[in-house]
């Protein structure tokens, strides 16, 4: 039988598992309407917020490149450098609700059976902060929004009460969840930053509150590299620099590490796993460790701004894979789904070497010759 990229994730029909994630691609009504005619399953909006936002000026996000003949970083274009990784420091939507609420409403309306999660982000404070959820989350509803997203993980809001700041508080996931939940007729998704201590313990908080999924994770706080020239950061401006997060190809092994603490702590319940993903090779990491679907940011910024044959790749991949185990009974991403899960284990659990061939480190007994130079 043919393969099946179908699927059903918190109640939601899918044409294939593949979103594209809640950033710069998804910004405007145009890249949205894009993504769907390229064939990705589902689509998460930039994140709307009801105040209006200003970004740094210059570029918002950048590449960092690796040669390959060197140990050298930098996000200076150059012959036969690879791709390691993005960074931005551009926060929420600068767009308002009301500039959204028309556009949600036209973009379901010509792909009614694509997916579309509304990002959403306000503040944590007080009450009326706590309100500000609901209202933007009605707002999304009413436009028809397949899911709700909620960005408590942003992790470059200088507010203490906002992104990533609200992400590392159990209790205030909790809080902001179960507002969320109590108005909302929609699956509502828990968007967590990975950095926290323990990112189990927020998820906890957001089960708690009523949360129907995970997505894990956001980009890693981190600094734009110095050059060694000018000795200036290599995005700044007016010489200065904030924090920002970190993404693509760097942050696969980071995000897969967070994601299979989630899986194994809770494994009946539902992620959706960011980090890294290019390729279906990447992605099948993520469900091999339990998700239901995944993000994709990086790979689409560069490839016409959403992705088209990134969306095409990862699709031939799952077709192929399912294709190659059919003789397993597979025909669709649940029957796979979490096979390696329980492959991550305590460090005590990892076999340890017999004592007879025990050498303490060492090639044979005693230290090693000293080098001579």
């Amino acid at each position: 039988m043919a393969a099946d990229l179908t699927t059903t994730f918190t109640g939601i029909r899918f044409k294939n598992p593949f979103l594209l994630s809640s950033a710069p691609p998804t910004e405007s009504e145009s890249n949205i309407l894009r993504a769907f005619e390229s064939g990705w399953g589902g689509v998460v909006t930039k994140t709307i917020g009801l105040h209006p936002v200003v970004n740094v000026v210059g570029p918002k996000t950048k590449f960092l490149r690796a040669d390959a003949d060197s140990a050298r970083l930098s996000m200076k274009k150059r012959p036969g450098a690879a791709l390691h990784s993005s960074w931005n420091w551009e926060l929420i939507s600068d767009k308002t609700l009301d500039w959204w609420v028309p556009r949600l409403g036209r973009i379901k309306k010509a792909f009614p059976d694509h997916v579309l999660v509304a990002s959403i982000m306000a503040g944590s404070g007080n009450d009326t902060e706590l309100r500000h959820w609901q209202e933007l989350a009605v707002a999304c509803e009413q436009q028809g929004c397949d899911a709700l997203e909620l960005n408590l993980s942003c992790p470059h809001m200088d507010r203490p009460d906002m992104g990533s700041n609200v992400g590392k508080d159990k209790e205030l996931v909790s809080i902001v969840t179960k507002v969320v939940k109590e108005i909302a007729k929609i699956p509502v998704w828990a968007k967590l930053t990975p950095s926290t201590t323990d990112i189990v313990l927020e998820a906890r908080g957001a089960f708690l509150g009523g949360a129907d999924a995970i997505v894990s994770s956001n980009t890693f706080t981190s600094l734009p590299l110095i050059d060694p020239e000018t000795l200036e950061f290599e995005v700044q401006v007016d010489g200065l620099v904030s924090t920002g997060g970190l993404g693509g190809p760097a942050i696969l092994p980071l995000s897969l590490a967070k994601m299979s603490q989630l899986t194994q702590a809770f494994p009946d319940k539902s992620f959706s796993g960011i980090g890294g993903i290019s390729t279906f090779d990447h992605a099948l990491n993520y469900f091999l460790l339990g998700c239901g679907t995944v993000q994709v940011c990086t790979a689409a910024m560069l490839d016409h701004a959403v992705g088209p044959n990134v969306i095409r790749t990862l699709n031939a991949g799952l077709s192929a894979f399912l294709e190659k185990h059919a003789d397993k009974g597979w025909r669709r991403l649940d029957d796979f789904r979490g096979l390696r899960r329980d492959r991550v284990v305590a460090q005590s659990r990892i076999r340890r070497p017999g004592e007879k061939d025990y050498r303490g480190g060492y090639e044979a007994e005693g230290y090693a010759e000293p080098v001579t130079t």
